[in-house]
């Protein structure tokens, strides 16, 4: 484990900078947004509140680590876990039916890159970083069983010792490597595969999400499947719904999705992943909030189109507002506050 942090002498002021790192465990761990960010902040107070309990016979950074773990073991306990459309059976078709949505509790939530990306990083590590968020590794990780979830995470990804791991949860050496080879057995049993790594964002990639965002927003449904892999999917939480294949993807575009036409985008980045507010037209003028789109890509194609409908807290949650008026401006919402600033190169 790299840690160097200092030990008893870090005060309450500084843990600070350990948000974004304690915020990307906790959503390893949890799988929503939202938790993640509530599990940090009671690890915060409740390491606040024992600080002059605190002994320094390990660093302030593992013994956040070790509240963080308390707290989101304590959440999990009887939940089931967070999923993916694609979790709960086989691709349907273009025709439907949608169904009713399911709860909010059920899916697996993106997050903007901002709250788990350190925003200083060597390269090699921010790879790591962002590879260790993407839906798909979450996803699998929720496969797990809480505490096998936590040692995986702090083994694999973080790079803990057995023996720092076996501090953090009180337990041994030996119950620890156990716990790490029954998680990757499971992970293996349903072709899991976590620590796949990820395209490298390059010139290529940008230029594929730049023709993805100018072709959705001229609603060129011919040029959007050009861009999709043969196995692309699309989903839309919080409908259980999902797609495969250009040819569904495409019938749904022009089909039941067709109301998508004349979207504006703003660019985001979530989950290491390129991502997009969207904004349909509104019949009252201007544009509504519809969806987050999390893009997942692989040899220079979209594998997958990941639309998250549950706008009143996702929009927020990336700096958006809920409406733009008909240029394109984001309308401001005070309840919100500021709002993200549009990438260079957005039409929206």
């Amino acid at each position: 484990m790299t840690d160097v942090a200092t030990t008893v002498a870090a005060p309450p002021s500084t843990w600070e900078q350990y948000r974004v790192e304690l915020t990307a465990y906790c959503y390893r761990m949890l799988g929503s947004a939202a938790d993640a960010e509530d599990a940090v902040q009671d690890t915060m107070v409740r390491a606040w509140r024992a600080f002059d309990q605190f002994e320094g016979r390990s660093s302030v950074r593992s013994w956040l680590y070790r509240i963080a773990t308390n707290v989101c073991l304590t959440m999990l306990d009887g939940r089931q876990r967070r999923a993916r459309p694609m979790d709960f059976g086989p691709a349907g078709t273009a025709e439907g039916p949608l169904g009713p949505p399911l709860p909010e509790a059920t899916w697996l939530t993106p997050i903007p890159d901002a709250r788990v990306l350190p925003a200083v990083a060597d390269p090699a590590d921010l790879a790591v970083s962002r590879e260790s968020v993407r839906l798909a590794f979450v996803a699998a990780l929720q496969h797990l069983p809480a505490r096998q979830r936590a040692v995986l995470i702090l083994r694999e990804v973080l790079q803990w010792k057995a023996s720092e791991v076996a501090e953090l949860l009180d337990t041994s050496v030996a119950s620890v490597n156990s716990a790490l080879q029954r998680a990757r057995a499971t992970l293996a049993e349903h072709q899991l595969e976590p620590t796949e790594p990820v395209d490298a964002i390059d010139d290529e990639h940008r230029e594929l999400v730049a023709r993805y965002a100018e072709a959705f927003e001229r609603y060129d449904v011919a040029a959007l499947v050009a861009l999709l892999h043969e196995d692309a999917t699309l989903s839309m939480p919080p409908f259980d719904l999902w797609l495969r294949g250009p040819e569904q993807i495409q019938q749904w575009w022009i089909g039941c999705g067709a109301g998508c036409a004349g979207s504006r985008l703003v660019p985001l980045q979530a989950n290491g992943l390129p991502a997009f507010g969207q904004y349909r037209p509104d019949p009252d003028g201007g544009y509504a909030a519809w969806a987050i789109q999390v893009l997942e890509i692989s040899g220079g194609r979209i594998t997958g189109c990941n639309s998250y409908l549950d706008t009143e807290v996702l929009f927020p949650m990336f700096g958006l507002t809920l409406r733009l008026d008909a240029d394109g401006t984001p309308v401001p919402d005070p309840a919100i506050g500021p709002v993200a600033e549009p990438a260079a190169g957005s039409t929206a």
